[in-house]
């Protein structure tokens, strides 16, 4: 179980610092949820605790893990299928496992496909979500500011 003040990751939403802890009666049924504050865009996000493992919420990367993330945005783009549709289903799986170095996989193939051949309107939203997931993790295991660390994804982007 996670604490008030820690930092974790929701797949699919980015990473937020635990705000509290409430409980809400949703269509009849009691339940408590971690209140998440994003620093991204400054939502706040409710997630069930029982539903926490099920959804895969992780604590967010320290700071030795930075550096890996950034080994990969720099690594060669991985082989993708010319099919766009074959391409977003196996780049969504990889969003939805919650795991930074996927996503960061993602960010780097698609920003290099959009480079060379253009993204479709889908992969385009999904690229734009990628990058904001991770910038989010990123923004918090560095403790940095947001704009610093979207220079610095740039950089080793481009």
């Amino acid at each position: 179980m996670f604490e008030i003040g820690d930092k974790i990751v929701y797949p699919m939403h980015g990473a937020g610092i635990i705000e509290g802890i409430e409980e809400k009666e949703i269509l009849g049924e009691k339940r408590n949820y971690y209140v998440l504050r994003m620093p991204i865009g400054e939502m706040k996000v409710m997630v069930p605790i029982n539903n926490a493992d099920v959804v895969g919420i992780r604590k967010v990367i320290n700071s030795e893990e930075i550096g890996k993330v950034f080994n990969v945005l720099q690594q060669e783009d991985s082989p993708m299928s010319n099919n766009w549709n074959r391409r977003y289903r196996h780049n969504m799986e990889k969003i939805k496992t919650g795991n930074i170095y996927e996503l960061a996989e993602v960010v780097r193939n698609l920003t290099a496909r959009d480079r060379e051949k253009g993204l479709s309107t889908g992969e385009k939203k999904m690229l734009d979500n990628a990058r904001q997931i991770l910038l989010s993790e990123l923004v918090l295991a560095k403790e940095g500011e947001e704009d610093y660390i979207k220079n610095l994804l740039q950089q080793y982007l481009a």
